[in-house]
């Protein structure tokens, strides 16, 4: 098995505990309190994940242009976040998860038009399969 989809597969695990997590981290205080707590959290494990794995070697190869678009994904992340927690305070975990995973279809179609990723049969029938439930969630 390739280590990316090893990794993808941890993601995907962690990803699922983190919204029940959060639900009942945010029972009794409000959702922007319990994301500024754990985006706290989260930047002091990244940083030590950075200094534990690999320092900060590579900075120097660090550009304006790369640096303006991990600014910019930094800002769509917080926005992100921002809107999950509210919706996941509101609503029902399953659904709100179900719901902020439709991204996915947002990325392949802006993967294929933006970095001209290729569109195949799987993919295509997949994002579509996505949507399909998107719509039957909302519905």
């Amino acid at each position: 098995m390739p280590l990316w989809l090893i990794y993808a597969l941890l993601a995907t695990f962690f990803a699922g505990l983190t919204s029940l997590l959060a639900k009942f981290g945010i029972s009794k205080i409000s959702a922007d309190l319990g994301l500024a707590i754990r985006t706290s959290i989260v930047f002091v494990l990244v940083w030590l994940n950075l200094f534990a794995w690999s320092g900060i070697r590579g900075i120097e190869q660090l550009t304006s242009k790369s640096l303006l678009f991990l600014a910019l994904s930094g800002i769509t992340t917080s926005l992100s976040w921002i809107f999950y927690y509210r919706a996941m305070k509101l609503g029902t975990v399953s659904y709100v998860a179900a719901i902020d995973k439709g991204s996915i279809v947002i990325t392949i179609f802006l993967s294929v038009a933006l970095l001209k990723e290729p569109l195949t049969p799987k993919l295509f029938f997949g994002a579509v399969v996505i949507f399909i439930g998107l719509v039957i969630l909302i519905w």
